[in-house]
């Protein structure tokens, strides 16, 4: 099982990886966060939800370590918050870990989800009939290439991780791709 960390943890941890970096040119920027901090990077969404709770204590895992330390990082270069939210849902796994020198595995059943066909049941599968989107339902755009975006209605209270659309923009990819060798461009008339 993954290493997991309370939010007290994750700050010394992160602490202990940050002391080698450059002291940031912002005098307003702390070089090392503290716990407070730290949940502000979750509301603005540049830290992904914790992996679990232990009654009413969040757990964190090397993935946040990852995040906050490639924050700090990008910070002590100048960056902003503002630019490292634009940054953010762009920054994949292996640009994160190479960013922050903090290495960690994400979980391979949702990387791999996209991937996988779907196994038939029966022979002759019985079609299920399409979700109803309910009233209360909020419709949510992603970007998923400069002139492709997918409208997807979600029901209220259920919100999308930096991570979720990462995801959708991979399994995407192949349908892109296709449709520009296609001579189609997505979003056109064609």
């Amino acid at each position: 099982m993954d290493e997991q960390w309370t939010l007290a943890e994750l700050v010394e941890e992160a602490a202990a990886r940050i002391v080698a970096l450059l002291a940031p040119k912002n005098g307003q920027v702390r070089a090392v966060p503290d716990d407070r901090t730290i949940r502000y990077y979750a509301t603005l969404g540049l830290l992904d939800r914790p992996l679990a709770m232990r009654g009413r204590t969040a757990l964190y895992g090397r993935r946040h370590l990852a995040q906050v330390v490639a924050i700090k990082r990008l910070q002590a270069t100048g960056r902003s918050l503002a630019e490292l939210q634009t940054l953010w849902s762009t920054m994949d796994d292996v640009s994160l870990t190479r960013m922050s020198g903090v290495a960690f595995t994400t979980r391979t059943a949702r990387a791999e989800f996209w991937k996988h066909k779907p196994v038939a049941t029966s022979p002759a599968p019985v079609p299920r009939p399409a979700p109803k989107v309910v009233d209360d339902s909020v419709e949510l755009r992603v970007q998923l290439a400069p002139d492709l975006t997918l409208s997807i209605a979600v029901p209220d209270g259920i919100s999308l991780q930096p991570a979720d659309v990462r995801a959708l923009r991979a399994a995407a990819a192949p349908l892109i791709e296709l449709a520009r060798r296609l001579g189609m461009q997505p979003g056109g008339d064609q």
